[in-house]
């Protein structure tokens, strides 16, 4: 989702454009080829972090009998969006983000648009849905079974699909998100520019919906589920210490509750962190004339592609009992007959 790209150059004998025997082609970027080796190495395994590591979620959840659960299901669908933004969408925006251009047509670049806003939507409001469902399992147990089934989870998954579908392509090819910018548009139009722009009501609007809904819904949540299973792993301390002697109010909990302070600091910190940056550019950019140099803007933006490598990770490998299916996925005992029946709980019981 390439926010903003307008020409940029560094010292360079010549200048470079784009598509050379065109008229009216874009500039390509002047940056020294140590510096473009770099960047693609470093994107490159980005893209590979967040390909390899959903793939082994997808599989992990899809293969294993046990791990087929509503939970599990948010994840499964969170995985693929990541991966399908990994596989099909950041090789691209690597390549434009390099060499500050886009070499693949008008058309595709229209449909990579709009499948980048909805695969980044889509994935934040994951990350919402996976923050209530933790919500209601910790906090009102009683209700989950019944409230949280396969058949809702799958329903709201359809819904949020739907919904990022439709804005991502509405967005797009309504070009509500340029009204009022034609002559900014004008005069940064040329041949090999593959730009978004969001208009001021437009960045609000999709802030809102894409960033600031999920993201209060989360805070709010994951403060409550802390303070929750803070006062729980005080209440066990206190009534294993009963044994031994009368309960207090400060009973031992340090260790339940650094653990839960770390689980969840580290599920809101890395969604804070790598969507945050982006956003607050979004809300300032169209009110300095779209002033912002194009490298922030790709910066923020794969920052933002980061949290798709850190979703397995802080949603799978933190579970040993995914840690121990990626084991048997490795090792490739996942071929022998009746592996997706193996009980992957037995040694934490």
């Amino acid at each position: 989702m390439e926010i903003l790209a307008l020409n940029w150059t560094g010292d360079s004998a010549e200048t470079q454009y784009c598509f050379p025997h065109l008229k009216g082609s874009c500039l390509r970027s002047q940056t020294p080829i140590i510096i473009k080796v770099v960047m693609y190495m470093l994107m490159a395994v980005t893209i590979l972090l967040t390909v390899c590591g959903n793939l082994l979620v997808i599989i992990a959840i899809s293969h294993f009998r046990q791990l087929h659960s509503p939970t599990n299901l948010l994840i499964l669908s969170l995985a693929c969006i990541d991966w399908f933004l990994g596989a099909f969408i950041m090789p691209y925006s690597m390549i434009r983000s390099v060499e500050n251009c886009w070499y693949f047509g008008e058309t595709f670049c229209k449909i990579h648009s709009s499948l980048d806003i909805m695969m980044t939507v889509a994935s934040l409001l994951h990350l919402g849905l996976i923050s209530v469902d933790r919500y209601l399992s910790i906090c009102k147990p009683l209700q989950y079974s019944t409230s949280v089934t396969t058949r809702n989870v799958a329903a709201l998954v359809v819904i949020t699909w739907m919904f990022s579908f439709a804005f991502g392509f509405g967005v797009i090819h309504s070009n509500i998100n340029r009204v009022g910018m034609e002559k900014l548009l004008m005069n940064n139009s040329c041949t090999g520019n593959c730009t978004f722009f969001f208009n001021k009501e437009g960045g609000m609007m999709a802030i809102i919906l894409g960033f600031f809904i999920p993201g209060t819904v989360m805070t709010a949540l994951y403060m409550k589920i802390f303070c929750v299973a803070k006062e729980q792993a005080r209440k066990i301390d206190c009534s294993l210490a009963m044994t031994r002697a009368r309960c207090d109010k400060k009973c031992p909990s340090e260790h339940r509750e650094r653990k839960a302070a770390k689980t969840l600091a580290i599920a809101l910190g890395v969604f804070l962190l790598c969507w945050l940056p982006l956003v607050m550019a979004l809300i300032t950019d169209p009110f300095f004339d779209f002033s912002a140099p194009v490298v922030l803007f790709d910066a923020f933006l794969w920052l933002g592609y980061f949290n798709s490598t850190c979703n397995p990770v802080i949603y799978g490998f933190f579970f040993s009992c995914f840690q121990k299916v990626f084991k048997i996925i490795l090792s490739g005992k996942i071929f022998q007959n009746g592996s997706s029946l193996l009980n992957i709980y037995e040694e934490n019981y």
